[in-house]
């Protein structure tokens, strides 16, 4: 019996040095993650439901369907909309461009490398430069009125606006589309192209019935993708309007840290609620990129 017991107990398997190894280099990752993502999540979705002196209560959530509360969602979702719509659709085209468009080799490499900076771009110095460049003194504004005699803002343009907003946010959603896309368009394959040319197909029907409906679920992932990086930005709308456009996360930062509007469980709520429809907006986003996959394999 002890022999049968000594041979189990030798035969079974280790964890090796290598597992060990493995989990040590992803240990930082992991606590990173835990430390500034997950903790703060689970506090900011107990403390919506929590009064300043501890007690539960639901009236949080009923304070986010305020006009003011649903004025800045609105805001923020047409504003998210706008950009991802614009980056989405542009940076479509641009990808196509590099992938399919017959430009030079060293073209598609400088884009892709100067879309990898740009899609990071953001916060005040996007604020910043954008102002530099098209606000009311700024570079390009000043050259247009001195050389041309054309004033931008005469047109009724304003860069501290609900389009000037959109404008500055797609800087960074442009790239963005173009990264995530490449890879989609380089997984069309040329028979699928040839196929269609033999039964007849022109190239507008071949992207019609053929490329467009493969790559509809990648496009619509990305798009949404593209919105939920818009909804969440903070840093180049505070830096570029201040308080005059009253989107989701400036008000939010307001009730936490504010001088006038102090409730940081009503700014739990909020940011609560920026989590369920950024959170419904990525899960979309891997879902269509799954089926994606699936369509190009």
């Amino acid at each position: 019996m002890s022999t049968v017991t000594t041979s189990t107990i030798s035969s079974a398997p280790l964890i090796s040095k290598r597992a060990v190894v493995d989990w040590l280099g992803i240990a930082p990752f992991l606590i990173f993650a835990l430390l500034f993502l997950i903790l703060p999540t689970i506090y900011l979705v107990a403390g919506a439901f929590l009064t300043p002196d501890g007690s539960l209560t639901l009236k949080n959530i009923a304070d986010l369907f305020t006009k003011s509360i649903m004025d800045s969602y609105w805001i923020s979702i047409k504003v998210s909309v706008a950009s991802a719509l614009g980056g989405a659709l542009i940076g479509f085209y641009l990808a196509w461009a590099l992938v399919m468009g017959g430009l030079p080799a060293w073209i598609r490499h400088v884009f892709l490398t100067f879309s990898g900076v740009a899609s990071n771009f953001a916060g005040v110095p996007l604020a910043f430069a954008f102002i530099a460049t098209i606000g009311r003194l700024g570079l390009v504004t000043v050259l247009m009125m001195n050389w041309f005699g054309f004033s931008l803002y005469s047109t009724g343009f304003n860069l501290y606006s609900f389009l000037g907003l959109t404008i500055t946010y797609m800087y960074f959603q442009i790239p963005l589309m173009v990264l995530i896309i490449t890879p989609a368009l380089d997984g069309m394959k040329k028979e699928w192209r040839e196929a269609a040319s033999i039964l007849g197909a022109t190239n507008g029907q071949y992207w019609m019935m053929v490329a467009l409906p493969i790559l509809w679920p990648s496009l619509l992932g990305t798009t949404l993708l593209l919105f939920a990086n818009a909804f969440g930005a903070i840093a180049t709308a505070i830096a570029l309007t201040g308080s005059s456009l009253n989107i989701v996360p400036i008000q939010l930062y307001a009730q936490i840290r504010g001088d006038v509007l102090h409730n940081a469980n009503l700014g739990y709520a909020m940011a609560l609620g920026m989590i369920v429809i950024t959170g419904i907006s990525n899960v979309i986003y891997i879902l269509m990129r799954i089926r994606a996959e699936r369509w190009q394999k």
